[in-house]
């Protein structure tokens, strides 16, 4: 049975597909992603209406980048893993260029990396977050630096072509010291790729009750020197920055990402995963047992279905485009998105960005974010999109 229409493009945008894990051991204090706790007859369920949801696969397209997220995908037994990948391939055909899956060091196990080698992973992203014990405690972590350190071993020793440390800045309490040696660290065991995040208080976390009882507060002017001082070391520790929070050294880049961020199609499988393929974009719902129970009935679950056209795409694609160091081209958008219409409003809202400094002019049609524009970034997309709908 197919779930998804073939699409009609004349020259099809690289297609990503995203596999949503939803199994967590624990919840970080900070995380707001859906997950659920793995029980073993949940597992075989999802993995089950996996193989349902993969079948639905467009057989007409070459899926050029993989993710698997969550959750916690490297908390499956590599039984699982295995047997998701090899579901995966099934409708895949050969593997992907690029084949990412997130792990938390407490999860990396020679058994599993062998196993994800052997189907075609190409990339490791793990959780570091910090490499201080304190921080992590004040996170919620479950794993300890000692931890992060045999990982990292066990990754390099199964010969992962690229790999990936994400880490969390603007803790509560964590000094520029501490901050500053996190990067160090995560540069000096050598990554071609490190994701910098700033602590968010989300709805529905253990941070958020925090900050609701004034245990913990929101301090922009700190967050922007947090920001600032990752930007600068970074790129003296020879990681060049191509989005607010990605950095990279040559060839280094999550293909993936950019695919999404430049309004390119994705599709993605199991609950909660968002999709934007053949003119519509629409999510799984974030519950397991509706998922499932939609799967196992032939009836793949829906939500938040919105037909996309010329203009929504163009005006995401420079929300998400500002974002990227490379910054954006009006004119090569318009070529993308032909029907968009006139973009005089676009054009004149830039045209004050430039004045106020927050944007520079690249060549006849072309804008950038500057250093302050940078960290307003989340405000003038908001801004953008408020205008134009």
């Amino acid at each position: 049975m197919l779930f998804f229409m073939n699409s009609q493009a004349k020259e099809p945008n690289p297609l990503g597909l995203y596999v949503h894990v939803p199994f967590c051991a624990s919840t970080c204090d900070f995380c707001a992603f859906y997950q659920e706790k793995p029980r073993r007859g949940d597992l075989d369920r999802y993995l089950a209406a996996m193989e349902l949801e993969f079948a639905g696969l467009p057989q007409d397209r070459i899926v050029a980048t993989v993710f698997w997220g969550g959750g916690t995908p490297g908390l499956l037994a590599a039984k699982d893993l295995e047997r998701l990948g090899k579901a995966q391939l099934q409708h895949l055909g050969d593997a992907p260029a690029e084949w990412t899956i997130e792990m938390a060091p407490s999860t990396v196990k020679p058994d599993k990396l062998a196993v994800l080698r052997d189907l075609g992973v190409t990339r490791i992203s793990m959780g570091v977050q910090s490499f201080d014990a304190n921080l992590l405690d004040s996170l919620g972590r479950l794993h300890q630096p000692k931890q992060i350190y045999q990982a990292w071993e066990r990754i390099q020793a199964a010969g992962f072509a690229h790999t990936n440390l994400d880490l969390i800045f603007a803790i509560p309490n964590q000094t520029q010291a501490q901050w500053e040696s996190d990067l160090r660290e995560a540069a000096r065991l050598g990554p071609d790729h490190i994701s910098t995040y700033c602590l968010t208080f989300e709805e529905d976390t253990a941070l958020y009750v925090k900050l609701s009882q004034g245990k913990v507060r929101v301090d922009d002017e700190r967050d922007a020197q947090f920001y600032e001082r990752g930007w600068d070391l970074l790129a003296e520790l020879g990681y060049a920055q191509y989005e607010i929070s990605n950095f990279s050294k040559p060839g280094g880049e999550c293909r993936h990402n950019l695919n999404t961020w430049r309004m390119h199609e994705w599709i993605g499988c199991g609950p909660a995963a968002a999709s934007q393929y053949a003119g519509q974009r629409y999510q799984r719902p974030a519950n397991l047992d509706q998922w499932l129970a939609g799967m196992e009935s032939g009836m793949p679950p829906l939500e938040d279905e919105v037909v996309l056209d010329d203009r929504l795409l163009l005006t995401d694609a420079v929300v998400f485009g500002l974002r990227m160091n490379a910054g954006i081209d009006l004119g090569e958008l318009k070529h993308r998105f032909p029907a968009a219409g006139d973009l005089g409003s676009l054009r004149a809202q830039l045209e004050k960005y430039l004045d106020e400094g927050l944007l520079n002019a690249v060549g006849h049609q072309g804008y950038r974010l500057t250093q302050r524009g940078r960290l307003l970034v989340d405000a003038i997309g908001s801004d953008i999109l408020q205008q134009t709908s």
